[in-house]
């Protein structure tokens, strides 16, 4: 049985963007009312968190930015952009994001725990290296990837990106890095508009940045099958030492950001199938982390339902659900990621 790590902090419900706005603490407060559930009690840990340290931030974000990121603290209100918007505890919200992320990456790799899953915001997929962006402060998963191969001495780390939204900072932090693979699915022509089949990396990180981009109204079954056509097979080839996922659930059905048909059981397949491979991979390290989310019901039951794969209360058949899929919807996304990428890698051939 899986021993699944949860990172959880009430300090993060202190980050308030405002009345209104998407990116509530109702989230995370949706999120923790199910970690207290006797049948998953049973089954997870409580991983402390702590901040993020500057020489940890530093690895992805300018020296510049951070000190401006700092002085948030000391304004009850700022908008960073028009939608990215901090209070007083925003910062410290954020450093306990990332930090928290890599404490958990810590004990997963020393093999206290199989896997572990950040519930924690702001998120962080957006945030460049020196600017905030739709809604993230820190890029907690880039932080997350550096401190692992900096701290931690891994050599090649997989980031998964599963997000209605395109994670543009994290691409932009490792496109030119054959370290880390990048690999996102999400909705196309949406936020930030970034993300297309032909965006590969570039120098010795070409060939190490994979998108699939699909058109909107995708569920599980394509979804389940575009994973293990695509996603599986390239990073069994990567043979990464640890696996992150930028967990966003605005791929769901009732989510209003987005425009796809996923349901808590097409989060289930995908975390399967992540399981699956981080245990052909590295000995079942993986570690997901909070992105987006929006309708606050879907949340709750879509990391529900995530947190049962994660610590085997149930195991989902994914490939019985990829073979439900509509195949002219898999073929489009399919084939365009073949005539790209099956020229870096064996596997796509």
């Amino acid at each position: 049985m899986s021993k699944t790590g949860i990172v959880r902090d009430d300090r993060c419900l202190k980050h308030l963007p405002g009345e209104g706005h998407p990116e509530s603490h109702q989230r995370l407060e949706a999120i923790y009312s199910i970690l207290d559930e006797p049948e998953l009690q049973a089954h997870i840990m409580p991983v402390k968190t702590r901040m993020a340290i500057r020489d940890e931030l530093l690895e992805i974000h300018t020296p510049e930015y951070i000190d401006k990121l700092a002085t948030t603290a000391l304004r009850s209100h700022c908008a960073l952009t028009p939608d990215t918007l901090t209070c007083a505890d925003s910062y410290n919200a954020a450093l306990l994001a990332a930090g928290g992320l890599m404490q958990a990456i810590a004990r997963v790799e020393s093999g206290e725990l199989t896997n572990a899953f950040a519930l924690m915001r702001p998120p962080g997929h957006h945030a460049e290296r020196s600017r905030a962006l739709g809604f993230c402060l820190l890029n907690n998963v880039a932080l997350a990837a550096g401190f692992a191969r900096k701290s931690l001495g891994m050599r090649r780390v997989l980031i998964v990106d599963w997000d209605v939204h395109h994670g543009n900072g994290v691409q932009h932090a490792f496109e030119r890095d054959a370290s880390v693979l990048f690999i996102s699915i999400h909705q196309n022509l949406r936020f930030p508009g970034t993300g297309f089949f032909t965006e590969i990396g570039g120098g010795q990180g070409e060939g190490f940045t994979l998108n699939v981009p699909l058109p909107g109204g995708y569920g599980d079954s394509e979804y389940a099958a575009l994973f293990n056509q695509v996603i599986r097979p390239v990073a069994l080839e990567f043979e990464p030492e640890l696996i992150l996922v930028s967990a966003g659930f605005d791929t769901h059905i009732k989510d209003p950001m987005g425009g796809m048909r996923m349901t808590p059981q097409g989060f289930k397949a995908l975390t399967r199938i992540m399981m699956e491979i981080a245990a052909v991979c590295c000995q079942g390290r993986l570690v997901l982390s909070l992105e987006g989310g929006y309708h606050l019901e879907a949340l709750k039951t879509s990391v529900a339902a995530v947190l049962q794969e994660l610590t085997d209360i149930t195991v989902y058949n994914a490939s019985e659900l990829a073979a439900q899929a509509d195949p002219k919807k898999v073929n489009y996304a399919l084939k365009r990621a073949l005539n790209v990428h099956r020229h870096y890698w064996k596997s796509l051939k």
